[in-house]
């Protein structure tokens, strides 16, 4: 108890510059979702193109490092017929330096659902979304924006699956209002036909953002409220599999402070407790999991942000899409460690060239303190991001 009490203090000496945000991956990997009245009854081709060094230098008991060099480029056409319906086609390509064949679906753990397709020069994928705008709600079809559009807590997604997991694609509601922003969505990650012999799998998510006063106040109050559920099965299939559904959850309160100095832009602190729940299934060996995650933030000319928290699960947790290095259960060998104590550092550094042109570095530590085991893990990543758009023809 008294390790976790200097923990504390250590991480909020240390946090006193330091911001919970990650304004870089905003910058990076989001896309505006509200239809621009100037754009109706015009056809543009977009081009959105991520390209990226990130390197893992994990080495201890939970995870093995990685390196994940390369990009991903998404050429589209647009088209609003109407103010209220946007139109979206084309191709999404994912390219990892060196790689010459790829996973029919790429992401981490897909090969106990997926089987042995596979694709080969390029990882392709086609694009096709299609939106109908209200005044508050917002219906999306096909590409949903996913990601870091959820805007969910760093213990719940790793900003690295911005470069490496495939576009989210299934139905989303969007839900906009001064006191509450909401994000419901469902990602179609695996689908079968009759007596296909891999599960379907399809993770559900929620995220609603309470603002108890005006985000843009000189001083914010706001709680997220945040559920990630993943379902693999099916009834057409032939597999020995059994049912899997996991799912995390969190629920925390934050504040942020607008200040909006010369060199201090935003402070603002963060807490959460987070819940991991096996209803069905053997993936983890355990049925309920507990953790409690809190950060200090600090943002800097519009540029710098130096990010810490602080992570205690005290007998079993893990998430379903954040770093691996937060659980609790090794990705290696599913060795199951009774607590994790775990403080991160991040350096960030973005940098807005032109409108929709962005180029951004990180550097992250992460010590944990583990039953009879201590180690300490970085990783460090260099990313541009090019998005222009050109108009065809305005009707």
């Amino acid at each position: 108890m008294k390790r976790v009490l200097l923990v504390i203090l250590l991480l909020i000496i240390a946090c006193h510059n330091m911001m919970a945000q990650q304004i870089m991956w905003d910058n990076l990997a989001t896309s505006e979702y509200r239809i621009d009245s100037t754009d109706v009854k015009a056809l543009r081709v977009e081009v959105d193109n991520l390209s990226f060094f990130h390197d893992n230098e994990y080495s201890g008991k939970l995870a093995q490092g990685y390196s994940l060099p390369g990009l991903w480029i998404q050429p589209k056409l647009t088209y609003n017929p109407i103010k209220q319906i946007g139109l979206e086609v084309g191709l999404h390509a994912l390219i990892f330096n060196g790689a010459n064949k790829y996973p029919c679906y790429a992401y981490h753990d897909i090969g106990t659902w997926k089987g042995n397709q596979y694709q080969s020069g390029v990882h392709l994928l086609p694009w096709v979304r299609a939106k109908a705008q209200f005044k508050y709600l917002t219906i999306v079809l096909g590409n949903i924006y996913g990601g870091q559009n959820h805007q969910l807590i760093e213990p719940l997604f790793n900003p690295e699956l911005n470069i490496s997991q495939d576009p989210e694609m299934g139905f989303q509601l969007l839900w906009d209002r001064p006191h509450l922003h909401a994000d419901i969505w469902l990602n179609w990650q695996s689908y079968i036909f009759k007596m296909d012999t891999h599960q379907e799998a399809f993770t559900v998510g929620m995220n609603w953002t309470v603002y108890y006063n005006k985000p843009e106040s000189k001083i914010s109050w706001f709680s997220p409220i945040q559920v990630v559920i993943q379902h693999r099965g099916g009834e057409q299939i032939i597999t020995p599999k059994e049912v899997q559904t996991i799912s995390n959850a969190g629920l925390g309160v934050g504040m942020k402070w607008n200040a909006n100095y010369k060199a201090l832009k935003h402070l603002g602190a963060e807490i959460n407790m987070l819940a991991a729940y096996q209803q069905s299934g053997q993936l983890w060996p355990f049925k309920t999991g507990l953790a409690v995650h809190a950060g200090l933030n600090f943002n800097l000319w519009d540029h710098l942000g130096i990010n810490a928290g602080y992570l205690y699960a005290p007998k079993h947790f893990v998430s379903l899409y954040g770093n691996p290095l937060y659980n609790t259960v090794s990705q290696i060998d599913q060795t199951s460690f009774d607590g994790n104590n775990t403080i991160s550092a991040r350096v960030s550094y973005h940098y807005v060239i032109a409108r929709h042109y962005v180029i951004g570095a990180q550097a992250e530590a992460y010590q944990t303190w583990l039953p009879k085991h201590n180690e300490l893990n970085f990783n460090f990543g260099i990313y541009l991001r090019v998005n222009p758009n050109f108009l065809i023809k305005k009707w």
